[in-house]
């Protein structure tokens, strides 16, 4: 009543700000003029006088008005913060003495928030956190496009060259490829990925060294002294973060490079470890065919996307027009940076974080059925505060205060288990996530993981707060401590049921879709046995093995010490190996068809020694390369069934002639077909195989060994590949020690890393929907057990007039059923619409698959009907007498 009292003198009994000035004025005047007329003045000139005195009227009271309401609105404030804070006290001792309640609902909120919030850290880390370059939205990649390609791709040095000089719409423009060295320090040799870059290159980006500098014009120039720019990365792990590299000489390919400087650790989104001049001779500027550049420019400030693509296409078609054979229907292509980069993980981070948020929203609705029953049970508290005085309002307000207390400590909780999830998140992530190795709990994470919790605070706490904030008096009072429930609220705890059970469900769908994905991956045929095979890649430095005959030698020699080593009984070497690095893709035109592009065939080439089809065990109809296919003997093709079925459909392409990768259209270079391979799905067992030739490395084109940069893959085959990786070494070693063998992996490794993103996606699916599924049988458990103990009373007098053991039974069955059933329609018909953002990672199986959709919803049954035995049963324990006893 005190409180009551207060708040209506505050609300309705208070003068107006206004009218208190008013009152105030009023006053002073009449006792100014009361002063004056004793002081011999005539009343009506006392009053002017007064007035007078006081001088400008209006802008007096404004001053007090002014004054007036920042003083109410600082006593308001003053008592909001003081109620707050006793809001705050009661809600933790209230929270403190029920340690069950508090302890599920913070546990179950935790971890709906720390899986988002760990989640959350990684979308920002990969997609919203900008790059770490100058003004980035400015950044644009330039590619050359090519419907006969396949779309956009790299472009030729010749093609950027072009561009570059009829280039109005960027400011600057820079170009870079990517490679493989062989760093030596102290003796200890190893392969590392370089980025062959250009000055301007560093232009684009706007970026200085940490320490030294970038290239300068001199020294990207055909013909300079090497020199070298290092990553951050690679400072600190083989130079120990040393500030004194900066002119120091290390080895790169066998020649001695000097280091100019040290990127910025947060500088580079590849792989790459050092950066070395692109150097582009004269000639290379002037071919253009090899498309393998990546190019970027820099918009300048009043240049739009559009105008840009518009001037690039016309430099594009004008190329196109100049040099047909190399770049017939090419066309300008270009794309924002971060586009790029980022590539497709953003759509598939953000599957995963909308999975997520199903669980947490699935969380806050167990914990407002938590808080439902918890209200049922304090409406005889909260009716005796209201008949004291506390209205609607305030009462609403110290439940929201409750929950927001509940959902703070649990967002602390989350926030606890995001960072320790995330290590071991980023540890099963798949490869090739662009700056995940970069993903922190920061402040960003942080502000995000305290809005999760206020969002929460609303979702699982203002229905319950204003149902439970709303009793009826007299039926409270009366009840005396056992409460009620209504039917209202009933039906409220059935629809958040249905609510969760729909969620659960599917979450569950897309687990079985992704499962069901795997199944059917696992049955593919890759084309090959993976089994037994142990692979590595060697590279042989351009400065020692520069001339042709060497480098065919040199490889020649190390297949025959391979086939030497102990436990091998297979040997060979490949520029690629199914699932790995590398890999080159020439037009080739079958004999009878026109020399040009416009009847070029793109396939992609492998060069590999006599015994490779065996050793990886790919079906070969016809003959395998042997030892005396030389460039002195007739030039031989080993084509894939794909190839064959596209150059000579429906005939038998052994004895037919194709021209490939070197030569001109006026002085072909024919080769013949000797055999006809089996396909194999190189880049994923979820991809279809490609038109693909082998070509032996004996006669391999002379400009080949510039296109895999020297680099073979060694493929042995024994009883247990694991145990090949010292044979591998130490024929290696035999051939030159300073060269290492990097990329050592197993083709059953290939084979799992290929559906890692697949596995990764369908562990984490199939984990949340586990926790869906947990805490929906939670749920049905809760709501059915209350529903058990409030209807007690009922049941008693049922099971008094005769009602069966079994009835009863049927009867808390159907009261739990019900919202399920509910729920499992709703799920269903959410699913055929959300299943739709997974058909891109699908194979196999449709997004609408019945019979996915079909064991869900009975396996959710079965769940839920587990998940009421035990109040059922317990519903059948209750003694009729002592039930009938109850007020």
């Amino acid at each position: 009543m005190l409180e009551f009292g207060r708040r209506l003198r505050h609300t309705w009994w208070r003068t107006s700000v206004p009218d208190e000035v008013d009152r105030e004025v009023a006053f002073h005047l009449e006792m100014r003029t009361r002063d004056l007329v004793a002081q011999g003045m005539t009343p009506e000139a006392a009053r002017i006088e007064a007035l007078a005195r006081l001088g400008d009227l209006n802008h007096f009271k404004a001053t007090l008005t002014r004054l007036g309401q920042e003083r109410d609105r600082m006593r308001s404030r003053h008592e909001w913060l003081d109620e707050l804070r006793q809001d705050i006290g009661y809600a933790w001792r209230s929270l403190v003495k029920q340690p069950a309640f508090t302890l599920i609902a913070v546990t179950t909120l935790g971890l709906g928030i720390g899986a988002t919030t760990a989640i959350f850290s990684v979308i920002y880390s990969v997609v919203l956190r900008p790059l770490a370059i100058e003004d980035p939205d400015r950044v644009m990649l330039i590619a050359d496009g090519n419907d006969l390609w396949g779309g956009a791709g790299s472009v030729s040095v010749g093609n950027y060259a072009e561009y570059k000089r009829d280039s109005r719409a960027f400011s600057v423009m820079g170009a870079l490829f990517w490679t493989g060295v062989n760093l030596s320090t102290d003796g200890i040799p190893e392969r590392v990925v370089a980025a062959r870059a250009d000055r301007d290159f560093f232009a684009v980006m706007g970026r200085a060294p940490s320490l030294g500098r970038v290239f300068s014009a001199d020294e990207d120039q055909p013909g300079a002294a090497p020199v070298v720019l290092i990553s951050d990365k690679l400072w600190r792990r083989r130079f120990g973060a040393d500030r004194a590299i900066v002119g120091r000489t290390i080895s790169l390919n066998g020649g001695n490079a000097p280091v100019i400087g040290v990127m910025p650790p947060d500088f580079g989104w590849g792989a790459e470890e050092l950066w070395t001049p692109a150097a582009f001779s004269a000639k290379q500027l002037a071919e253009h065919d090899g498309h393998f550049l990546t190019v970027y420019g820099r918009l300048k400030a009043a240049t739009t996307p559009k105008t840009a693509l518009g001037e690039l296409d016309i430099t594009a078609r004008r190329i196109a027009a100049t040099y047909p054979n190399e770049n017939r229907g090419l066309y300008g292509s270009m794309q924002p940076m971060f586009t790029q980069l980022v590539g497709s993980a953003p759509a598939r981070l953000w599957i995963v974080f909308g999975a997520v948020a199903a669980v947490l929203l699935i969380g806050c609705v167990n914990v407002a059925n938590l808080l439902l029953a918890r209200g049922a049970t304090r409406e005889r508290e909260l009716a005796v505060r209201a008949a004291l005085g506390a209205g609607r309002r305030r009462i609403i307000r110290q439940l929201v205060t409750e929950n927001l207390v509940l959902a703070l400590a649990a967002g602390g909780l989350g926030v606890a288990l995001a960072a320790a999830a995330l290590p071991l998140l980023i540890a099963a992530a798949p490869p090739g996530i662009p700056r995940l190795g970069e993903t922190r709990i920061g402040w960003p994470v942080l502000a995000f993981a305290l809005v999760v919790s206020l969002v929460s605070t609303v979702i699982f706490g203002l229905l319950p707060a204003i149902r439970t904030a709303n009793p009826s008096l007299v039926d409270a009072l009366r009840e005396g401590t056992r409460g009620s429930s209504t039917g209202g609220r009933e039906w409220v705890r059935r629809g958040l049921v249905a609510a969760e059970v729909a969620l659960a469900l599917v979450l569950l769908v897309g687990a079985g879709l992704l499962i069901r994905t795997a199944l059917y991956l696992g049955r593919i045929d890759p084309g090959f046995d993976a089994t037994g095979v142990m692979t590595g890649q060697v590279s042989l430095p351009a400065a020692s093995y520069g001339d042709w005959d060497r480098v065919t030698a040199s490889f020649e020699r190390l297949t025959q010490d391979l086939r030497a080593q102990p436990g091998v009984k297979f040997a060979a070497l490949a520029s690629q190996v199914p699932l790995g690095p590398g890999g080159n893709s020439n037009g080739l035109v079958p004999e009878g068809r026109p020399l040009g592009m416009e009847s070029a065939i793109n396939a992609q080439m492998r060069l590999v020694t006599p015994g490779y089809l065996a050793a990886m065990k790919i079906p070969l109809r016809g003959r395998d390369f042997s030892v005396v296919d030389r460039r002195t003997t007739s030039l031989v093709v080993i084509v894939s069934a794909r190839l064959a079925a596209v150059a000579w459909p429906g005939q038998d392409p052994i004895g037919k002639r194709l021209v490939c990768c070197e030569g001109t259209p006026s002085a072909p270079v024919w080769k013949e077909v000797v055999g006809v391979a089996g396909d194999v799905r190189w880049n994923g067992l979820d991809q279809p195989a490609k038109p693909e030739f082998y070509l032996p490395l004996s006669q391999a084109p002379p400009d080949a060994w510039n296109w895999i940069q020297r680099t073979m893959t060694v493929a042995v085959r024994g009883d247990r590949a694991s145990a090949l990786r010292p044979a591998i070494v130490a024929a290696v070693r035999q051939l030159d020690p300073s060269i290492p063998v990097h990329g050592l992996a197993t083709m059953d490794e290939r084979v799992a890393g290929s559906l890692a993103e697949g596995r990764f996606n369908t562990m984490l699916l199939t984990g949340l929907g586990a926790i869906g599924l947990l805490l929906a049988a939670i749920g049905i458990y809760g709501v059915i057990g209350f529903f058990v103990a409030r209807r007690s009373r009922e049941i008693g007098i049922r099971m008094a007039l005769g009602a069966s053991r079994g009835e009863v039974r049927r009867l808390v069955l159907r009261q739990g059923l019900g919202p399920v059933a509910i729920g499992v329609v709703g799920g269903v018909a959410a699913g055929l619409v959300v299943t739709r953002i997974l058909t891109t990672q699908l194979k196999g199986v449709t997004p609408y698959d019945p019979l996915t959709f079909a064991a869900v919803s009975c396996f959710l049954l079965v769940v839920a009907v587990v998940a009421i035995i035990g109040p059922a049963r317990r519903a059948t324990l209750v003694d009729p007498t002592a039930a009938m006893r109850q007020d």
